[in-house]
């Protein structure tokens, strides 16, 4: 089974082992020091901060959407600086029910890592249950970063890129399933990117719609038939998942993988690298 979740007791009882390692990546995507600010005024004990726009993404190009993937050596060194290993366990927070949280589940995923989780209910439920919190930042590992290589294996997730989604309107191999909220979707409004509208032929699964309403992901058998009666008869590995920039698509993922649909891929650049190429068509439910 693929590794998931963790609930806030159970993330309690482990706080003293030395093969945790809890990132706290809270962000917010239209003020990008928010989450920093949250982690210093407080995080769970041992938590180390890591910030979407500047180390958990690539340089922008302008056409490579707003949060290129880096490069697997480069993850694999910042890792590596902050004392994971193959062993670690890793468990990563926000305050977004996951979605920043899942993001990062992917990309160590991505890099090969298959112990690592993300915290059920995040901030919010770590705090409802009482548990303590810190202001205390820990040092950086770097005198035992290691030789980043020995961290990278073959990757537990897939990836397909602008060129693959591009083919498939031709020649349909997946299906697209777009994470982001409806009326973007069918673009009525577009808030973070040029060109509102979504790839042609893509479903719509809102991300949001994988959560209960105290935060927490919906029970598995709950998540699994409202992802095959969306899904219909389509293999869960013919599934590409896609969002704004690649962040909340990695909810939908991990939420089929928690409903036990395996195997379904991440198109990493999102609807702000299609976007950024005229040519690429849009479709418009409008």
């Amino acid at each position: 089974m693929t590794m998931t979740l963790i609930s806030a007791t159970e993330l309690a009882e482990q706080l003293s082992s030395p093969d945790l390692r809890i990132f706290d990546v809270r962000h917010d995507l239209m003020d990008h020091a928010a989450g920093r600010h949250a982690y210093q005024q407080g995080h769970i004990p041992g938590a180390r901060y890591l910030d979407h726009e500047t180390e958990l993404a690539a340089p922008r190009t302008g056409s490579n959407g707003r949060h290129p993937l880096p490069t697997r050596e480069a993850l694999a060194a910042l890792m590596r600086s902050h004392g994971v290993g193959p062993d670690t366990l890793v468990v990563a927070y926000d305050a977004s029910g996951g979605m920043y949280a899942a993001h990062l589940w992917w990309m160590l995923r991505w890099l090969g890592h298959e112990r690592v989780v993300v915290l059920d209910g995040g901030w919010q439920g770590w705090n409802e249950a009482n548990l303590p919190v810190s202001t205390a930042v820990p040092a950086q590992d770097a005198g035992n970063a290691g030789d980043p290589a020995v961290f990278i294996g073959q990757p537990l997730v897939g990836a397909v890129d602008a060129e693959a989604v591009l083919a498939n309107l031709a020649t349909p191999g997946f299906t697209v399933l777009d994470a982001r909220a409806a009326n973007r979707y069918r673009g009525e409004v577009e808030p973070m990117d040029p060109v509102a509208g979504h790839v042609p032929g893509a479903l719509n699964r809102p991300n949001g719609e994988n959560l209960q309403g105290n935060g927490r992901f919906k029970d598995p058998a709950q998540l699994r038939v409202e992802f095959s009666a969306l899904l219909g008869e389509r293999d869960p590995e013919t599934i590409v998942h896609q969002c704004g920039s690649g962040i909340s698509a990695c909810h939908n993922l991990l939420a089929m993988e928690i409903a036990g649909l395996h195997g379904s891929r991440l198109y990493p650049g999102s609807w702000s690298e299609w976007c950024s190429d005229p040519t690429r068509p849009v479709a418009r439910d409008v």
